[in-house]
């Protein structure tokens, strides 16, 4: 098995950076995803249950804010195109196929398990936190916003301290 090359993390970095500043440049705010997904929920529950929608506060604030469709959300925009630049980072890397990483004290369905259980609690962290970390850390430190740099510490600082407890099925 041939060793992935990835991109220079510092090069990686400065390109996020000249990204994030574009973003600011042209449409007034900052990178995040986590409005996307709530977009297509939005949209989901408006063509299911559209009385739902009409009784809900939630949706119905969100909808006055956006009077047309939520997927014409220039957010939805950006996570289609980030699965499309993933898409095309694996075919130009050779690495599109299905990469199932673990350690070998865990099996592939507990890898499996703990990433499903983890993008749950970071999905209801972004929604309970008003925003996912691109938008509420990166873009917040972008900004030198001191919800931002606050954002970015207790992201790290939760990492740290979990890794400690967790280290062991991975190491």
């Amino acid at each position: 098995m041939k060793k992935n090359q990835y991109m220079n993390p510092y090069l990686a970095g400065f390109f996020l950076g000249l990204l994030l500043l574009v973003t600011i440049f042209i449409t007034g705010r900052g990178l995040g995803a986590s409005g996307a997904i709530k977009s297509g929920v939005i949209a989901t529950v408006t063509s299911i249950a559209p009385s739902h929608t009409g009784n809900t506060h939630y949706y119905t604030e969100y909808s006055e804010e956006h009077k047309e469709s939520p997927l014409k959300n220039w957010l939805v925009f950006e996570v289609i195109g980030v699965v499309i630049g993933a898409f095309a980072s694996g075919l130009i890397s050779d690495r599109t196929g299905i990469v199932l990483e673990h350690s070998p004290r865990i099996t592939k369905n507990v890898r499996i398990t703990a990433a499903l259980f983890g993008g749950l609690f970071f999905g209801l962290g972004s929604q309970l936190g008003r925003g996912c970390t691109s938008g509420a850390a990166l873009s917040g430190m972008g900004v030198l916003s001191t919800g931002g740099i606050v954002t970015m510490l207790a992201i790290f600082g939760g990492a740290y301290l979990f890794a400690y407890f967790f280290r062991k099925l991975w190491i």
